[in-house]
């Protein structure tokens, strides 16, 4: 993930109207304490290393003796194609929906997402937030619509920090959050208007008070920042970063800005 997400999306949704920068560092100076010492490469634990109860194995078809399929008839290959189950390489949890709780609680850990969606769904990575090495679990890795990063507060791999959203991901946040959504929508969820400040050099906005709407508080105590991305980069420019609008701006409407990132933290 991006560096500009952290000292965007999360600043702007999180803390409201305090500048990026400021708000950055009030994330990221508590974090920074916690994760000073690196862990030495033998102390981590990967995945594969986790041992956890794990969904029951897809039942594989019976092996029988190898028979041409001229011998049988066509009737019987029909009905033994109709009978083997699908070749699975393992069962993984389709659910896309973040809730603050449950795997993704404050207190949870990386522990807890390989229950919920199998150790072999996810990687362990680290990025890098003011010199500090800081842990994060990318989920489904591979499919770019079921990723999910989930960041961590300790070194090791619990306490959930924050949750991105992003990209092509499919995933939603409480109360209907999701990638996609039009200004007038969003406005629609919080149930009424809401702050945000001006576009980026890359065409990007960030929500900045939910002005005590819905989306002001969410179940589980976590909070939403939003990154919205112009249609047009180039018009964007007219609404620079450093002024504020309403969600009801009709400038800001004619840009069609979408939701581009959601930021869940705590």
């Amino acid at each position: 993930m991006r560096l500009q997400s952290i000292h965007g999306g999360l600043a702007a949704g999180l803390l409201g109207a305090a500048t990026v920068v400021a708000a950055a560092l009030v994330f990221a100076a508590p974090l920074a304490a916690q994760v000073q010492q690196k862990l030495n490469p033998e102390d981590e634990l990967s995945p594969s290393q986790m041992r956890q109860p794990m969904p029951a194995a897809v039942a594989k078809p019976i092996a029988g003796p190898a028979r041409s399929s001229q011998n049988r008839p066509a009737k019987h290959a029909a009905a033994a194609r109709r009978k083997a189950p699908a070749r699975t390489l393992h069962v993984a949890n389709v659910h896309t929906v973040v809730e603050c709780s449950g795997p993704f609680a404050k207190d949870s850990g990386m522990l807890a997402l390989a229950v919920a969606f199998d150790s072999r769904n996810m990687i362990f990575t680290h990025e890098t937030v003011q010199g500090s090495q800081v842990g994060v679990t990318v989920l489904f890795p591979k499919d770019p619509r079921r990723r999910l990063e989930v960041w961590w507060q300790n070194p090791n791999r619990t306490g959930t920090y924050l949750i991105d959203i992003a990209g092509r991901s499919i995933w939603t946040a409480p109360k209907g959050l999701r990638l996609g959504l039009t200004l007038e929508q969003l406005q629609k969820l919080n149930r009424k208007p809401f702050k945000l400040k001006g576009f980026d050099a890359n065409g990007i906005a960030n929500v900045a008070d939910w002005d005590g709407g819905a989306l002001a508080q969410l179940p589980g105590g976590c909070k939403a920042g939003v990154s919205l991305q112009a249609k047009a980069k180039a018009a964007a420019g007219e609404l620079p970063a450093k002024d504020q609008y309403s969600s009801e701006d009709p400038a800001m409407r004619a840009l069609r800005p979408t939701v581009s990132e959601i930021l869940l933290g705590y």
